[in-house]
C-alpha cells in the first residue's frame, strides 16, 4: 500500500507518545480506547482494515476522512457498539463489548438531532445521565444476600425492612435523589444551559440541542466523551462556543474523541488526529497532520482545504 511509510511514520509517534504519555500525570498506565488490528465489515468487504490505536486519559482526538471512510463504524467498535471481524477493542481495559460500566461514557451520536421530535425538557435529557448510576452495586454495606433478595422481589424485601435505605429504594423505583438532582444542576450549569432547564428539546435550536447532550454526558460523569458530527446542522456562532465547551471540558481531564467533517475546526481545537480512510492514513499531532500529505492521500485530492485553513 502507498501508505505504508506514513503507517511507519504514524506507529513511531504513537509508540513515542504512550511512553512518554500525553499527561505525566495520568494516574492509569491502560489507555481508555485500545484498538489492536481491527478490522471489520457489514459484508465480505471490509469497512475499517487492520486499525491500530490507542487513546490515552485526557487527549482530545479528532478522527477526520471522506465520506464512507469508516469513521462512524471505528467509533462504534470503539463503543463496543460492534464486534471486530479480527483484532482486539477494548475499553477502559476491557473487551468493549462486554464493557458495561456505561456511566462513564457519554456519547453524542451523529443524529443526536433527532431527539428535536422528543416531548421532554433539556432538565429531564440531563436527568437520563443519573440513571446508570442508580443501581444496587453502587449502594454501600450491602451484603449479596440482600442485594440478591432485592433483586429477586423487590417490593418484598423493601417491606420486610432490608432495604429501607433511601439509596436502596431510589435504585429500585428509579428515583433520583437529592445529590444526584444537584449534580444534574451541575452540569446545566456547565454547559449554559441552566435558563433553558425547563424548556422543550423541540424548542431549542441545534446548538442548544447538543449542549443538553453534553449535560447529560457531564451528569453520568463521563470519564470519556465521544461525539460523531456533533456540529451539523449548527449555527456558526454555536460552533465556536461548542468547541470552547469542549475545550473546557477536556482541560479538566476529560478524554475526548471525536469525528468532525469541519477541518478548520479539527486544527483549531484538537491536539492529535487520526486521518482513516478504511485504513489509518495518518495518527498524530494536528502541526504534522497539517504540514502532511496525510489528507491529500485519504481523500484522493489536494489538501487545499488545510493550506487555506493555516495560512
Amino acid at each position: 500500500m502507498s501508505t505504508q511509510d506514513s503507517d511507519a511514520a504514524s506507529t513511531a509517534e504513537s509508540a513515542t507518545r504512550t511512553a512518554t504519555g500525553s499527561d505525566a500525570d495520568t494516574p492509569t498506565a491502560e489507555p481508555v480506547v485500545d484498538l489492536s488490528g481491527v478490522t471489520f465489515g457489514y459484508t465480505s468487504t471490509p469497512v475499517v482494515t487492520d486499525v491500530s490505536l490507542a487513546v490515552d486519559q485526557g487527549e482530545y482526538v479528532a478522527i477526520v476522512g471522506p465520506n464512507g471512510s469508516g469513521k462512524s463504524t471505528l467509533m462504534q467498535l470503539m463503543l463496543g457498539l460492534l464486534e471486530p471481524d479480527a483484532g482486539t477493542a477494548r475499553l477502559f481495559d476491557e473487551s468493549a463489548v462486554r464493557f458495561d460500566d456505561g456511566e462513564r461514557i457519554g456519547y453524542v451520536a451523529q443524529h443526536a438531532s433527532a431527539a428535536k421530535e422528543m416531548p421532554i425538557t433539556v432538565r429531564e435529557v440531563v436527568k437520563m445521565g443519573r440513571f446508570a448510576h442508580l443501581t444496587l452495586d453502587g449502594v454501600g454495606d450491602l451484603n449479596r444476600d440482600t442485594i440478591g433478595a432485592l433483586r429477586e422481589a423487590p417490593l418484598e424485601t423493601v417491606r420486610a425492612g432490608l432495604g429501607t435505605v433511601p439509596a436502596i429504594v431510589n435504585a429500585i423505583f428509579g428515583r433520583l435523589s437529592r445529590s444526584d438532582l444537584a449534580i444534574v444542576d451541575e452540569a446545566l450549569e456547565t454547559v449554559g444551559m441552566s435558563a433553558f432547564a425547563d424548556r422543550r428539546i423541540t424548542q431549542l435550536s441545534g446548538g442548544q440541542r447538543q449542549r443538553a447532550f453534553i449535560a447529560r454526558a457531564l451528569a453520568s460523569e463521563a470519564d470519556l466523551l465521544v461525539l460523531d458530527e456533533p456540529t451539523v446542522g449548527v449555527d456558526a456562532e454555536s460552533v465556536d462556543a461548542f468547541y470552547d465547551l469542549l475545550g473546557a471540558l477536556n482541560d479538566e481531564g476529560i478524554t475526548v474523541v471525536l469525528i468532525e467533517h469541519d477541518l478548520g475546526a479539527v486544527v483549531d481545537h484538537a491536539d492529535r488526529v487520526v486521518c482513516l480512510n478504511r485504513e489509518v492514513y495518518f495518527d498524530g499531532p494536528t502541526e504534522a497532520f497539517v504540514e502532511s500529505d496525510a489528507l491529500a492521500r485519504a481523500f484522493g485530492t489536494e489538501a487545499r482545504v488545510l493550506t487555506e485553513v493555516d495560512g
